[in-house]
C-alpha cells in the first residue's frame, strides 16, 4: 500500500527547473538594481551645484548691473517723457526689470545677497553717477526690500509670478517717492510717469516667462497615439 503523494509546488520545485528562475531570487536582484539605475540618470552633486551657483551669479549681477545702470541713466538724460503728457527719470525703464531681478535673487540666493546687491549697485552709482543718486537708490531699494519681505515671501509657495507682481505693486511705489525726494526730482509731477514705465517694465519679463513656459510644457506634452 502506498503512502500519501506530496503535491509538487513552486516551493518545493527546484529552481532550475523553473521556466523564470527562482521568482524571488529575481525581484530581489531587480530591487537591488533599480538603485544603481536612477543614480546613473541622477545629475552628480557637482553639477548641480556648478548649475545653481552660475544661475545665482546672474541674477546678482542682473539685479546690481541693473542698478549701477539705472542711476547712470537717470544721471545723464534726467526726467524724459514717457507718453501721455508724463515724465519719468530715463532710468525707470531699467529699475522696473532690476525689481524682477530682485525677486530673482531673493528665490534663488536669498536676502543677504539682494543687500549685497544694494551695496555693491550703490557703491558703483557712486563712482558712477553721483553721490547723490547712490543714497536715494540705496535707501529707495531697501526700502522696498522691506515691503517685499511682508507680500513676496508669503505668496512665494503659490507661484514665482504672482509674488513678483504683488512684490512689485507694493515696492515701487514706495521705492519710487524716496528714490525721487532723495534724489531731488519733483515727487508728485513725475511719480505717475514712473508708475506707469515700471508697470510695463515688470510686465514685459513676467509674459516672457509665462510665453517660455507654455512652450516648455508644449514641448514636453507626450504624443497621443
Amino acid at each position: 500500500m502506498t503512502g500519501p503523494t506530496t503535491p509538487l509546488t513552486a516551493s518545493t520545485e527546484p529552481a532550475h527547473l523553473h521556466p523564470h528562475g527562482d521568482p524571488t531570487q529575481a525581484r530581489s536582484t531587480r530591487l537591488r538594481r533599480e538603485p544603481a539605475r536612477r543614480a546613473r540618470h541622477r545629475r552628480p552633486s557637482w553639477l548641480r551645484r556648478h548649475r545653481h551657483t552660475g544661475t545665482a551669479a546672474v541674477a546678482m549681477l542682473a539685479f546690481a548691473g541693473g542698478v549701477v545702470a539705472a542711476n547712470g541713466l537717470t544721471a545723464r538724460f534726467g526726467l524724459v517723457p514717457v507718453g501721455f503728457g508724463l515724465t519719468a527719470t530715463a532710468g525707470t525703464v531699467v529699475a522696473g526689470l532690476t525689481l524682477f531681478a530682485r525677486d530673482w535673487v531673493h528665490d534663488v540666493v536669498g536676502r543677504r545677497a539682494v543687500l549685497a546687491c544694494i551695496a555693491v549697485g550703490a557703491f558703483l552709482s557712486a563712482v558712477l553717477a553721483g553721490p547723490a543718486l547712490a543714497v536715494a537708490s540705496a535707501a529707495a531699494f531697501t526700502l522696498s526690500e522691506l515691503a517685499d519681505l511682508l507680500v513676496y515671501q508669503p505668496l512665494r509657495r503659490r507661484g514665482f509670478l504672482r509674488a513678483v507682481l504683488a512684490s512689485n505693486m507694493v515696492g515701487a511705489p514706495l521705492d519710487t517717492i524716496v528714490f525721487l525726494a532723495l534724489a531731488g526730482f519733483p515727487v508728485w509731477s513725475a511719480l505717475p510717469g514712473q508708475l506707469w514705465v515700471k508697470a510695463w517694465a515688470t510686465l514685459i519679463p513676467v509674459a516672457a516667462v509665462l510665453a517660455a513656459r507654455a512652450l516648455l510644457r508644449h514641448r514636453l506634452r507626450p504624443a497621443r497615439p
